[in-house]
């Protein structure tokens, strides 16, 4: 299962965000550095307004919806790429993740110690960069050397990867992670092998006060997060309280949005933040509707049929004949599969068909193949 790692510096609200996204209090969370030593890790179901109308349509009791695996991190600090803190086990950690979520503070309270001394979400932001690059580039020079051992044999792949590093380095000693060297095709598949800390998709989620998600434009971190991931790292930055989301988790569907209305708040930021990482992570979601059960699968973009028919079973890909593809919107507007099917919205697809996101299908194989 994918899985995105909750880090930044100790006594932002990782702990406490991971306690609302998983709506669970399996992490502990409290005021002082290193509460989180262990990594607690949850799956998290990915909001989707689309399988509750599916299920309607084949009045299915069963519902399946797509997860995420989440991982909250133990805090970084200054010198963890040397082993500070608990660096090298924060480090080892977050390269098991394939995207991340760096929690910065952007709220004020002097009962809650920020490591630093003072709230400086920027400043923040580049001590944690500054350690994932750090430890990139001690990595890179390891690889590099090797690489020149094994390229003295005339080994082609060694000799590209020593011309790789030799390009890679300068850019992160310059303070720029991996994320944004810009590269090749070609590149990016060995820059991959590389497993580089700053080459993983991340997005900020900026932590505010629990009043701020009423008017989160009046919150001045916030913007300056917002250009700053923008402008330097090419990412994304989204605004909510942990704590108050921590809050709505305990609360039931129906007592979370009458608080939600009380406080003028509209969307859930949790909801919000799980449907940026799927999208960051490159996902997109097909789904399966039939007398059993309505399930979203998780596939990455541009994936052919007979490789997501595989997801569901190994046979569906190795005997796939055709893919009964009708798009969710069109089956929804239709309000039943035969209503659809006489609209002339279904068809079929072949092995180059790219499942696209909100596909309904139905995979044919010959089990004969098996």
């Amino acid at each position: 299962m994918l899985q995105a790692g909750i880090v930044g510096l100790p006594n932002v609200g990782k702990s406490t965000l991971f306690n609302a996204v998983t709506r669970t209090r399996k992490a502990a969370a409290a005021n002082y550095p290193f509460c989180t030593i262990e990594p607690n890790i949850g799956v998290v179901k990915v909001p989707d307004d689309r399988l509750e109308p599916l299920a309607e349509i084949t009045k299915n009791d069963i519902v399946i919806p797509a997860a995420i695996e989440f991982k909250d991190i133990a805090g970084l600090v200054k010198g963890a790429n040397k082993g500070e803190g608990l660096g090298n086990r924060f480090l080892a950690q977050i390269r098991e993740c394939h995207a991340l979520i760096q929690v910065v503070r952007c709220f004020e309270d002097e009962d809650i110690v920020h490591p630093m001394g003072s709230v400086d979400p920027i400043r923040d932001i580049e001590i944690i960069n500054a350690e994932l690059i750090l430890a990139d580039m001690a990595s890179l020079e390891r690889k590099r050397d090797k690489f020149v051992k094994l390229s003295r044999g005339n080994d082609k792949v060694a000799r590209i990867g020593v011309e790789l590093i030799d390009r890679l380095l300068p850019h992160l000693n310059e303070g720029k992670p991996a994320n944004t060297w810009p590269t090749t095709e070609e590149e990016k598949a060995m820059v991959n092998s590389f497993f580089l800390l700053s080459s993983k998709p991340t997005l900020f989620a900026a932590n505010v006060a629990e009043e701020d998600p009423v008017d989160l434009e009046k919150n001045p971190y916030l913007k300056r997060v917002e250009r700053y991931a923008a402008r330097h790292l090419g990412s994304e930055c989204m605004g909510l309280s942990a704590r108050l989301e921590s809050d709505l988790a305990d609360l039931s569907k129906e007592e979370a949005e009458e608080f939600m209305a009380v406080l003028g708040v509209e969307n859930s930021g949790v909801s919000e933040l799980i449907r940026a990482v799927y999208s960051l992570l490159g996902l997109v979601t097909f789904f399966t509707n039939n007398e059993e059960q309505v399930r979203a699968w998780t596939i990455p973009q541009n994936t052919k049929a007979p490789r997501a028919a595989g997801l569901i079973h190994t046979d569906f890909e190795r005997g796939f004949i055709k893919a009964e593809v009708v798009s969710c919107h069109d089956l929804l507007s239709a309000g039943s599969i035969q209503a659809a099917r006489e609209a002339g919205a279904y068809r079929l697809e072949g092995k180059d068909y790219v499942i696209g996101d909100g596909d309904v299908v139905l995979f044919r194989f010959n089990p004969g193949t098996s």
